[in-house]
């Protein structure tokens, strides 16, 4: 009898396994279109952290679809709507309260950028509050972050792809931007990278999958052990450096 049994046991581990993930609730999952980390591609989301969310729910069990929204709309939803998940989301102090948290899935600096032949020059953020204008994303994490350091000088764009566009044509001097995404709006809209000027950075931060608090204390600890496991096995590294080649990977779980 004995030499049945470890495939019994594997046959009960498979159908313990199966079952765990029968019992997680379906998801709304949401992103929004912010290349090379989240985007559409042939109406089908793409993108750095697309893939390491596709991984996780093959670990977890999970077959929901990713839906690409406007950020504003999925931020919203995210804090209102049951057993949701939006990335890529920005873990800052104004937002902790918010939701419930997996990660950290991407690393970001957040900067202030102007065209190349910008005279413009800052060394603190004080110079910065004093500008006459400063473009962000509407409800990103910089314009939270921002806001909270007394910047009343904010001007709220829809899209990153305005704001970069804004930029470059001259209908606005300074952006708030990062470093992950900002290279590849800018050659979206026909630009190169040396096409503007980092003028300050203000924030070291960490991207993560946020989910509404309503969703199961069970579902988050399925996914993080996941992208845990991702990170041991050497997986999430090798789709990190695929699609941002050179820049450090995100810091341990727990750190911001």
């Amino acid at each position: 009898m004995s030499r049945y049994f470890p495939l019994s046991a594997a046959l009960f581990v498979l159908l313990l396994s199966q079952s765990a993930a029968a019992q997680l609730p379906a998801l709304h999952i949401l992103t929004e279109d912010d290349p090379p980390l989240t985007f559409s591609q042939n109406g089908q989301p793409a993108g750095l952290v697309v893939e390491v969310v596709r991984e996780i729910q093959r670990r977890v069990g999970s077959h929901d679809p990713i839906t690409v929204m406007p950020w504003a709309r999925g931020y919203l939803l995210a804090q209102t709507q049951a057993n949701t998940a939006l990335f890529n989301t920005n873990r800052i102090a104004e937002r902790e309260h918010l939701f419930k948290w997996v990660g950290p899935v991407t690393a970001t600096l957040g900067s202030f950028f102007v065209r190349r032949d910008s005279k413009l020059k800052l060394v603190s953020l004080d110079d910065a509050r004093k500008l006459d204008q400063i473009l962000v994303v509407r409800d990103w994490y910089l314009q939270l972050t921002l806001s909270a350091q007394g910047f009343s000088n904010l001007s709220a764009i829809a899209t990153p792809n305005q704001m970069v566009s804004m930029l470059m044509r001259g209908r606005a001097d300074v952006i708030a931007s990062e470093n992950t995404t900002l290279p590849t709006q800018l050659a979206q809209l026909g630009y190169q990278p040396a096409d503007v000027r980092k003028a300050y950075t203000f924030i070291r931060t960490s991207g993560y999958i946020a989910f509404s608090p309503q969703t199961s204390d069970a579902v988050v600890a399925a996914w993080q052990r996941a992208l845990d496991d991702m990170k041991r096995d050497g997986s999430f590294a090798a789709i990190y450096r695929r699609w941002l080649p050179g820049e450090p990977l995100p810091a341990a779980a727990g750190e911001k």
